[in-house]
């Protein structure tokens, strides 16, 4: 009796807790099994096709599904076999065709870039090496080259076997060293084309508003290049100050200042809090003086106004006593 009881509450015991194991398991509900199912139908359509980019989607998807080993253990080893020749293959072709960078994802089109199969294959070296190369192609795109410098921002390495976790991946000194030399001849370029505009710094009032608007400009964008270098920006908020100096120089500060202004605070220099303050001081003066000489005339108008009332008032006296009214 006792081990009948002891039996019945073992199979009351395994009844309860065996759907809790399955019920921890997130690739048994019936989406993920059709969603796993469904890739695998994908990857059997685009390889009956041949079709290289379609292959290539369609191993991507498995790769990624966590659940696809339980569903379709023989597409995922396939997937993984063979994604990265495919890869390589398929980033060559791209190469050759020009399509080296796009920020676009993988498409089934054929219009992937070289480097976005690189990437998502895990070969970083040869998507920086073909990264590189479009920089070199369009060496004055600052949005293209910040996108080369930042490349490594959620790289990852491979997986650690013993720990399961992946370490951030970066790139060999080597790449950034290139992508500043390009930096610096960027911001060389343009330092010496603002030279040529700050010429009619000097010229007539036409002149200054032209080539301070042209002068500026390139400072800026040099500035911009400069931060990727070690001595940073400076050199391009020295001459942005200096630029300045010139300009008060002229004489017709009172004028021209405005243009000094925006060189200074460009520069972050303080002598735009210094001219600042000035402007608003001279401005306050020249305010006290215009209320000053508007309570003048006001009253000299009242005063001419009373005077011209009196003559008035006594001509028509005279006139009324002579006719007798």
């Amino acid at each position: 009796m006792r081990l009948s009881k002891v039996a019945g509450y073992s199979l009351i015991l395994m009844a309860l807790t065996a759907p809790a194991v399955y019920a921890d398991d997130p690739c048994l509900g019936d989406d993920e099994k059709k969603a796993a199912l469904t890739r695998s139908a994908a990857l059997e359509i685009a390889e009956k096709a041949g079709k290289s980019t379609a292959i290539f989607v369609a191993y991507m998807q498995i790769i990624v599904d966590d659940c696809m080993a339980r569903y379709d253990k023989k597409a995922v080893v396939r997937a993984t076999a063979n994604i990265p020749k495919l890869g390589r293959d398929l980033a060559q072709a791209a190469e050759t065709k020009g399509a080296l960078y796009s920020s676009d994802a993988i498409r089934v089109d054929g219009q992937t870039s070289a480097f976005r199969y690189y990437e998502t294959i895990g070969d970083h070296q040869e998507a920086n090496r073909v990264l590189l190369k479009a920089v070199h192609g369009k060496p004055e795109d600052l949005r293209l080259f910040q996108t080369a410098w930042n490349i490594d921002n959620n790289r990852y390495g491979p997986v650690d076997p013993n720990t399961g976790s992946k370490a951030s991946y970066s790139s060999p000194p080597a790449f950034q060293q290139e992508l500043a030399k390009v930096a610096s001849s960027n911001a060389d370029r343009l330092m010496k084309a603002e030279e040529k505009d700050a010429q009619g710094l000097t010229g007539n009032i036409g002149e200054l508003g032209k080539s301070t608007t042209q002068s500026l400009e390139k400072l800026r964008t040099a500035a911009a290049w400069m931060k990727y270098l070690p001595g940073g920006d400076k050199p391009a908020k020295d001459r942005a100050e200096q630029r300045g100096d010139t300009i008060m120089k002229r004489p017709d500060p009172t004028f021209t200042q405005g243009q000094a202004m925006m060189y200074y605070e460009f520069s972050g220099s303080p002598k735009a809090n210094d001219m600042a303050a000035q402007i608003k001081k001279r401005g306050e003066e020249s305010q006290r003086a215009m209320e000053k000489a508007g309570e003048g005339m006001k009253k000299s108008f009242s005063q001419k106004s009373g005077a011209e009332q009196l003559q008035f008032d006594k001509k028509k006296a005279d006139l009324e006593k002579e006719l007798g009214f």
